[in-house]
């Protein structure tokens, strides 16, 4: 097996299979939650979320990135430890079928040419992204930065525009998103540059794509037809959304290595889609299980993973979210999880006041 091979299937591990594997700790969540798709986003969220709480203060102690990644891999496998234990015991005591990527709602043979129409759109634009890849400015710094802490085993301490060694940079620090693909670029042995414009194009606008579908499923839980054309549409916006360099289509498509796309295309939304699951179950007058403000919690902190600005992106959906479930729903009893989830969030806002 060549070395590129064994290369990539280290990647397709700790980025598709592991947070598929994690994810099953949430798989009890909603009717469509043993599906595949669920897994893989919820547990890369709550791998994410991880990530934040333990590289920010090695960071800030500087700390190399080698002791980082043996702590983070500690808590990648007590995650995956659980979820298999968690899993077992959910196979023993129900009869559940074969994993598929929608769960068992799903209907193979219904909008099998639409669901092809979105396939071909979507292929289409992952071709693209990696053909038609191209040096954003910030990858001077992002890019640059992920590549020297993978090289030089040094977080945050390199200056990425001169040789020599830099003042810590609180706003970055605070989101290490970059070390998260020098991460991946040391675990795998692929070059730094290769997985950030080359791979994540290819996992991330997916993973995007996945949450789009998760909300097909709230909003069309029964047509299968309705899901692929809602698709379709999305699909159609995203492709034809680079109206500004600033739009959030653009940064998905051209820009998703950095992590404020991230930010806006990945994490924005799927605190969108928990708030949307919220407030079905508060219509249907069910009880909200704590696993769905936990996956809040690891959204908001994913957000702050991506950037600073995410940390007041989060707290202004799940506050404002849980202000308006609050008043319609007449349920103020969500007001206090929420602001819990939010805590984390405000506690990294602090911080960077504090060290700038």
């Amino acid at each position: 097996m060549s070395a590129v091979a064994v290369e990539l299937l280290i990647l397709i591990l700790l980025m598709l299979m592991l947070p598929a594997l994690i994810g099953g700790l949430c798989a009890g969540l909603y009717p469509g939650g043993r599906g595949l798709i669920f897994r893989w986003i919820s547990g890369q969220f709550l791998l994410w979320a991880g990530f934040q709480v333990i590289c920010v203060p090695m960071i800030l102690r500087q700390m190399s990135l080698g002791k980082f990644i043996w702590v983070f891999s500690g808590y990648g496998a007590i995650l995956a430890f659980l979820a298999v234990i968690l899993e077992i015991r959910r196979r023993k005591r129900e009869n559940l079928p074969a994993l598929g990527p929608g769960g068992k709602q799903d209907k193979p043979r219904e909008g099998v040419l639409l669901w092809a129409v979105f396939g071909a759109l979507l292929a289409f634009q992952l071709v693209q992204a990696v053909r038609l890849v191209f040096d954003d400015a910030d990858d001077a710094y992002y890019v640059s930065v992920a590549s020297l802490a993978e090289s030089s085993d040094a977080m945050f301490q390199r200056s990425p525009y001169a040789e020599g060694e830099m003042t810590l940079d609180y706003r970055h620090a605070l989101a290490p998103f970059s070390i998260w693909i020098a991460f991946l670029a040391r675990l795998s042995g692929m070059r730094t540059v290769v997985v950030a414009q080359v791979v994540l194009p290819v996992v991330l606008i997916s993973m995007a794509y996945g949450i789009y579908y998760l909300f097909s499923r709230v909003l069309f839980p029964e047509q299968g037809g309705q899901r692929a054309l809602f698709m379709i549409f999305v699909g159609i916006l995203i492709l034809f959304g680079n109206y500004s360099v600033y739009t959030s289509e653009t940064f998905l498509i051209g820009r998703s290595r950095q992590g404020k796309a991230t930010l806006g295309s990945i994490v924005v939304p799927f605190l969108l889609f928990l708030l949307l699951s919220l407030l079905k179950r508060l219509q249907e007058k069910e009880k909200v299980p704590a696993l769905l403000y936990a996956l809040f919690a690891a959204a908001g902190l994913a957000g702050c993973l991506c950037s600073t600005l995410g940390a007041l992106l989060a707290c202004m959906v799940m506050g404002g979210g849980g202000l308006f479930a609050a008043v319609c729903y007449k349920r103020p009893g969500v007001l206090l999880p929420l602001m819990a989830c939010c805590v984390p969030c405000a506690g990294y806002a602090l911080l960077y006041v504090v060290l700038k």
